[in-house]
């Protein structure tokens, strides 16, 4: 691809991570031979400043009936949305007869607290099974991908909504030209379409390079948020740092003169300005930092095996795919992966076939040192494997930089 997906502008790659498979795509010991590969290299739009990968993975392979992520697998996340949903309850949703959309609405988690209320909802998710977690508790759920003709059929057969809302979901979507066709065909006139996803400035400062991959299609800053919107009629009206995720922030649009800009708009976008989170050369340094990452851990666990140290990794997230395959990381120097979530245990990590355990297999027989791969819960996950410390096991880290803590 050599044209921005947004604003057609020209685009300047600055950072390859090589053949990566599909993030999520843990397969069976027996089922190593098809796996599907992509080119992971991110660019910048000369134009509107949208960061993008070069390549684009098809929806349907990504985004299955058998895709493995819950939203509600982490207490702070279900702590997160719980949150979101009364927040949307006190101040958005508080007309006659309210209505709120969520795109890529996942197991349900913010849409329960909304329904525990008695407020009409609706999710659209196109992966089939954690829907199905969803409609178990109580939760309206589409089956499908949100687009353009999606929101229109939605809008045909339940109204128009007062709130349309995405979490980590956007930032997945290429062809978000059409996503912004359908909110303008879904919403009501005054209404607000929500949505938080990773923030480059935080992945810049934190040199946070996992949380590029195949779903992660694009990486917001206020400052192309801001273009895209204005190019599809809409406003950039408000912004939120979050938290969680390893750095987030929360982006509501409305259409053009309906709401006025809050301050922490210009806020932030001052911010960028002064960071030059938009030039070429920031771009540059970061991809430079994370070669360093690169270098260092493989260094450090060379270093490890070397010695006859037991080394094995915790979380066997999304964004590991990028760091094991990037620093070439295998069973050879991380012997297993710890991890909470069924559909993922007794597998191995894709590309890199590190196999994947349930937290017994790691409790049973501490290894020495554990690398963190789900370094954005490491205070949730430290305080839960306690009996780990307490062992004599130290934790390996990468972001910002590799350290032993």
């Amino acid at each position: 691809m050599s044209a921005c997906r947004i604003c057609g502008g020209n685009l300047t790659e600055y950072v390859d991570f090589g053949r990566q498979p599909l993030s999520d795509a843990f397969v069976k010991p027996d089922q190593t031979e098809n796996e599907f590969f992509f080119r992971l290299a991110v660019a910048m739009c000369e134009a509107c400043t949208m960061v993008q990968l070069v390549e684009e993975v098809p929806r349907d392979r990504m985004f299955h009936h058998d895709y493995p992520y819950q939203s509600s697998g982490s207490s702070v996340m279900r702590k997160h949305f719980e949150l979101v949903a009364h927040r949307f309850l006190d101040s958005e949703l508080t007309s006659d007869d309210p209505f709120i959309v969520e795109i890529g609405s996942n197991d349900g988690i913010m849409l329960k607290a909304v329904s525990d209320a008695g407020i009409k909802h609706l999710g659209v998710e196109p992966s089939g099974a954690v829907g199905e977690m969803a409609r178990s508790k109580g939760v309206r759920v589409r089956t499908a991908f949100f687009e353009e003709s999606t929101a229109t059929e939605i809008a045909e057969s339940e109204g128009h909504a007062d709130v349309i809302y995405a979490a980590n979901t956007i930032c997945h979507i290429p062809y978000l030209d059409s996503i912004f066709r359908g909110v303008d065909a879904l919403l009501k006139p005054g209404g607000v379409f929500v949505f938080e996803d990773p923030y480059f400035g935080d992945i810049v400062e934190k040199t946070s390079f996992d949380q590029i991959y195949d779903e992660h299609f694009y990486l917001f800053t206020a400052r192309s948020v801001r273009a895209m919107a204005q190019r599809f009629g809409f406003d950039l009206v408000d912004v939120e740092r979050l938290p969680v995720h390893g750095g987030e922030v929360r982006y509501s649009i409305s259409r053009q003169g309906e709401r006025t800009p809050t301050a922490a708009v210009a806020a932030l976008l001052a911010e960028e300005d002064e960071r030059r989170l938009a030039e070429p050369a920031t771009v540059e340094a970061f991809g430079a930092s994370v070669r360093k990452i690169r270098d260092d851990l493989v260094a450090l666990l060379t270093k490890l095996k070397e010695e006859g140290r037991t080394v094995a990794a915790y979380g066997a997230t999304a964004k590991s795919a990028t760091v094991a395959n990037y620093c070439g990381l295998g069973p050879e120097l991380v012997s297993y992966v710890s991890d909470t979530t069924p559909a993922k245990q007794h597998r191995l990590t894709p590309g890199s076939h590190i196999p994947v355990y349930p937290p017994e297999v790691f409790r049973e027989n501490y290894p020495e040192y554990a690398l963190l791969f789900a370094w954005n819960h490491a205070d949730e996950i430290m305080a839960n494997e306690q009996g780990f410390r307490d062992a004599g096991g130290k934790w390996i880290l990468y972001v910002p930089e590799v350290r032993v803590v």
